[in-house]
C-alpha cells in the first residue's frame, strides 16, 4: 500500500544518521535538483539539495548533538487540492542534546525535542517540494525561556496517537477520514460570539468526539474536550482575530484513520485584540497552519496543530528569538 510512503519515511529517518558526506549524497539522490523547501520563520525558502543541507540540516546537526528523528504520525496519499500529486505528511520530533545555538536560540545543554510538522510532495520517488513548520517557541520553552508571558493550555511534548498506529497506517478509509475533516472545516467559520460554539462541531451529528484531544503549539498548549479547546485556544484566538478567514489549503490528504491539511498561509486576519501578551494594533496578518487528525467512529478524536507563531509574531513586530535570549 502506497510504497512512496514507506520509501519517504525510510529516507527521512536515515538522513540524520548519516555522516556529512553521505548526507550530501543522500540529499542529491533523494531530492529533485530544483526542489523547494518552504520553511517557517526565520529560515524561509531553500532551493535545491545544497541549500537544504546548509540552511537546515547542518545547523540542526550542529545544535542538537547526535540528532535523531522520531515520527509520531507519517501518512501519505494523493492530494485532494488543486496542486494534486502524491504527498506525505508527518508530525515528528528532532531530538538530541541541545549543545549549540539553533537559528540564534540559546542552547540548554540538555535533551531537547524540536517539534515539526512536515508535508512533502513526491515526484518519481524524490522530494520535489517541502513545507515545514518548526515549533521554535517550544524549543525556547524547553530551554527555560518561553518567550510569552504564559500559556493558555498545557505545555507538553506532543504525544503520539492514542492508538499507536499513526506511522504508515494500514487500516481505515482515508477518503472517509478526509471527508469528515472537510465537513468540520466547512462549518468552522460560523460561530456564536457569546459561546464560541459552532453548529455541527459537537453533540448529535457533530464531527468531534466528546473526549477530543487537541494538541497545540507553545503559547497555546494542549487541551481536552470541546470546553477545554474553547477556553485554551478558540476564545483567545477569536477575540484577537475575530475576522480570521482560513482553509486556504495547498494540500489535503487522507490515509487510513488519519487526515492532514495545510495552508501556506492558511489564515488571513487583522489583529484586533491582545494576544499572547502582545498588544493589538489592527494590522493585517497571515498565518501558516498544519493540522493532523485521527478519526474514530465517525468523529475526530485527536488533532495535532502546528502554527508558525515565530513568523506570526514577527509580523506583529516581536522577535521571539531575541526576546527569549534576553531572558535569564
Amino acid at each position: 500500500m502506497n510504497d512512496f510512503r514507506s520509501e519517504s519515511h525510510g529516507f527521512l529517518n536515515r538522513l540524520t544518521r548519516l555522516s556529512e558526506p553521505d548526507m550530501t549524497q543522500a540529499l542529491q539522490d533523494g531530492l529533485t535538483d530544483d526542489c523547494k523547501w518552504h520553511m517557517s520563520h526565520p529560515i524561509g525558502t531553500l532551493t535545491g539539495p545544497e541549500e537544504v543541507l546548509h540552511g537546515f540540516f547542518e545547523p540542526l546537526r550542529r545544535a542538537l548533538a547526535h540528532v535523531r528523528r522520531r515520527d509520531e504520525i507519517f501518512i501519505g496519499a494523493r492530494n485532494r487540492r488543486a496542486e494534486r500529486g502524491v504527498w506525505t505528511a508527518s508530525v515528528t520530533h528532532y531530538l538530541g542534546n541541545f549543545q549549540r545555538p539553533f537559528l540564534g536560540i540559546r542552547p540548554s545543554g540538555n535533551l531537547a525535542f524540536l517539534r515539526a510538522g512536515e508535508f512533502y510532495r513526491i515526484e518519481g520517488g524524490r522530494i520535489a517540494e517541502a513545507r515545514i513548520i518548526l515549533d521554535l517557541p517550544d524549543l525556547m520553552r524547553q530551554a527555560g525561556r518561553l518567550p510569552f508571558p504564559g500559556s493558555y493550555g498545557l505545555e507538553t511534548l506532543f504525544p503520539g496517537p492514542a492508538t499507536h498506529d499513526g506511522v504508515l497506517p494500514s487500516e481505515g478509509d482515508g477518503e472517509a477520514s478526509l471527508d469528515l475533516v472537510e465537513r468540520m472545516l466547512g462549518a468552522l467559520h460560523a460561530f456564536d460570539p457569546a459561546t464560541f460554539g459552532s453548529e455541527e462541531q459537537t453533540g448529535q451529528g457533530g464531527t468531534w468526539d466528546a473526549d477530543m484531544l487537541w494538541y497545540g503549539p507553545a503559547g497555546v498548549g494542549s487541551n481536552y474536550r470541546w470546553d477545554g479547546f474553547v477556553k485554551d485556544h478558540r476564545e483567545p484566538f477569536l477575540r484577537a482575530f475575530p475576522d480570521r478567514k482560513g482553509g486556504d489549503h495547498y494540500c489535503r490528504i487522507g490515509d487510513g484513520n488519519y487526515a492532514a491539511v495545510s495552508g501556506w498561509p492558511s489564515m488571513t486576519m487583522t489583529f484586533q485584540g491582545d494576544y499572547l501578551g502582545i498588544p493589538a494594533d489592527g494590522r493585517a496578518l497571515t498565518l501558516k497552519v498544519m493540522d493532523f487528525y485521527r478519526c474514530a467512529g465517525g468523529r475526530i478524536a485527536e488533532n495535532w496543530v502546528m502554527l508558525d507563531y515565530t513568523g506570526l509574531c514577527a509580523q506583529m513586530g516581536v522577535d521571539l528569538i531575541a526576546r527569549s535570549n534576553a531572558m535569564a
